[in-house]
């Protein structure tokens, strides 16, 4: 996706999905924040979507897929949200302010919830077509990403 946003092919709103919400099967009220796998990070991409705003939030997701993909490191371990922060050349106190502040949970889950409403997505990848009032889809997944821009194109083509 971030190579098409570069061609100019496309353009991406990043938006918020929670696995560790969607299948937490209790009243929400039961489920603790602090704990959720992923919820941590995703607080966080919450409060710099809000703060620094949609090519920041991109820039953070692209630093903490990095870091958990190719790295293997823990993206709910607070050092490494930090870090992918650093990476990212955002303000790595907003980590702190993201956990800190009970608001960016319900936000979260508020988001969360209307994509789900919306599109009936249930796993990430979702992307949601035509400025998010088309068609949604899962993935695609591609394990082995061309290098090459124009394969790159023509594959989004078939998608």
């Amino acid at each position: 996706m971030l190579r098409l946003v570069a061609l100019g092919e496309i353009e991406v709103e990043w938006d918020v999905f929670s696995l560790a919400i969607q299948n937490f099967d209790k009243d929400i009220a039961e489920f603790d924040p602090a704990r959720g796998a992923g919820v941590p990070a995703l607080r966080t991409c919450v409060l710099v979507r809000d703060t620094d705003g949609n090519e920041a939030l991109g820039e953070l997701y692209a630093a903490l897929a990095k870091r958990h993909h190719h790295r293997s490191e823990d993206i709910d371990n607070g050092s490494v949200i930090v870090a992918a922060l650093t990476d990212a050349g955002l303000d790595p106190s907003r980590y702190d302010q993201a956990v800190g502040d009970p608001a960016t949970f319900d936000t979260l889950v508020a988001d969360h919830r209307a994509l789900v409403d919306r599109t009936r997505a249930f796993g990430v990848p979702a992307i949601v077509l035509d400025g998010g009032r088309g068609p949604a889809i899962f993935g695609p997944v591609i394990s082995n990403p061309t290098e090459d821009d124009a394969t790159a194109l023509e594959l989004w083509n078939h998608v």
